[in-house]
C-alpha cells in the first residue's frame, strides 16, 4: 500500500492511494489537522451530486486499509483528526469501520463520520461509537429520489427519536442532519420546515452545506439564500454548522474524490508530484498485514 500522487491547493492536498491489489481510492488532509479517508473502493449509494458512487462499488477496504491511510501520511503530516467522509458508505462497511476506529482511537485520534445513516439497524450501533462527531447526509424529506437517495427520511428520523434517548446530552450533540440545497430540487419552504422541525424535536445541530458545483444540471442556492437559511435555523433556536471553503475546495471537496485518480486538467486547479516508495513491507507494524 503506497501514496503514487499527491495534488494541492491553496486549502487541501488530496493523495491517490494504491493498494495491494493495485485498486485506488483517495484521502484528503485539510484544516492544518484533520485527514478524511475513504473506507469503500467506489461506493453504491449513487448520490446524483457525489462524484464517488460514479462507477459503482468494487469492494470494501479492511479496517488496516482504513487505518494505514493515516499511518502512511501522519510521519508527515500533523493529523490530530479524522474524518470518514472519503470514498465510500461506511456503515455499508461498518465491521471494519468499527475496528478502524479503536485504531485510530488508540492513538489519541478524534474521529467523526459521515453517513447517510442506512442500514438503520446499523446506525443504531454507530451511534454508539466513541465518535467525535456523526453527520447524516439527510438533504431531503420529500424528493429524494431525484437526488439518487436511499432509503426512507422519516424512518431515519424515528431511529433517531428512538435512539438518541438513550444517549447524553454532550453525545447528542454530537449528532447532525445535513442538509444541501439545490435549486428546484429540495430547497422547497417545506423541505426547510421539516428541517427544523426534526432539529428542534431531536434537539440536534444540522450542517448546512453549499453544493460543489461537480455535476451538470445541479446547481445550488445563492449567497444571500444561504444566510437567510442560516438566519432562519439560527432564529429558530437551532445550532448551524455552516460549510467551509475546505469542504467547497475543488481539490478533495465535498463529493469529489473517486475510486480512481483522473489526470487531464489538473494543474490547472493544483499541483501533482509522484511520491515514491512502498509503505507496509518494511518498517512500521507488521501485524497490521496479518
Amino acid at each position: 500500500m503506497r501514496i503514487t500522487l499527491q495534488r494541492k491547493s491553496s486549502l487541501n492536498t488530496l493523495y491517490l492511494v494504491e493498494l495491494d491489489d493495485l485498486s485506488r481510492v483517495e484521502c484528503v488532509f485539510y484544516r492544518g489537522d484533520t485527514l478524511c479517508v475513504s473506507t469503500q473502493v467506489g461506493c453504491s449509494v449513487g448520490c446524483t451530486f457525489c462524484k464517488s458512487g460514479e462507477r459503482g462499488l468494487f469492494r470494501n477496504l479492511t479496517p488496516w486499509e482504513i487505518y494505514k491511510q493515516y499511518e502512511i501520511l501522519s510521519k508527515e503530516l500533523p493529523i490530530r483528526k479524522i474524518a470518514i467522509a472519503g470514498v465510500g458508505e461506511p456503515l455499508h462497511n461498518f465491521n471494519n469501520v468499527k475496528e478502524a476506529v479503536k485504531l485510530f482511537k488508540r492513538r489519541g485520534l478524534k474521529v467523526s463520520l459521515y453517513t447517510t445513516g442506512f442500514p438503520l439497524k446499523v446506525l443504531r450501533e454507530a451511534l454508539g461509537l466513541p465518535l467525535s462527531g456523526i453527520t447524516l447526509s439527510v438533504h431531503s424529506f420529500k424528493n429524494r429520489r431525484r437526488l439518487n437517495l436511499k432509503g426512507d427520511a422519516y424512518a431515519l428520523m424515528e431511529v433517531l427519536r428512538e435512539e438518541l434517548k438513550k444517549l447524553s446530552k454532550r453525545k447528542r450533540k454530537r449528532v447532525s442532519l445535513a442538509y444541501m440545497p439545490l435549486k428546484g430540487i429540495n430547497d422547497t419552504e417545506e423541505e426547510v420546515e421539516s428541517f427544523i422541525f426534526y432539529a428542534k424535536e431531536l434537539k440536534v445541530s444540522i450542517t448546512l452545506l453549499r453544493y460543489n458545483p461537480l455535476v451538470e444540471g445541479l446547481e445550488g442556492i445563492d449567497e444571500g439564500e444561504y444566510r437567510e437559511l442560516i438566519r432562519r435555523f439560527k432564529g429558530e433556536g437551532i445550532r448551524v454548522i455552516l460549510s467551509t471553503r475546505f469542504r467547497r475546495d475543488r481539490v478533495g471537496g465535498c463529493g469529489s474524490l473517486v475510486a480512481s485518480f483522473k489526470l487531464g486538467n489538473s494543474q490547472k486547479e493544483g499541483r501533482e508530484e509522484e511520491v515514491g516508495g512502498a509503505v507496509g513491507e518494511e518498517g512500521g507494524d507488521h501485524t497490521l498485514w496479518g
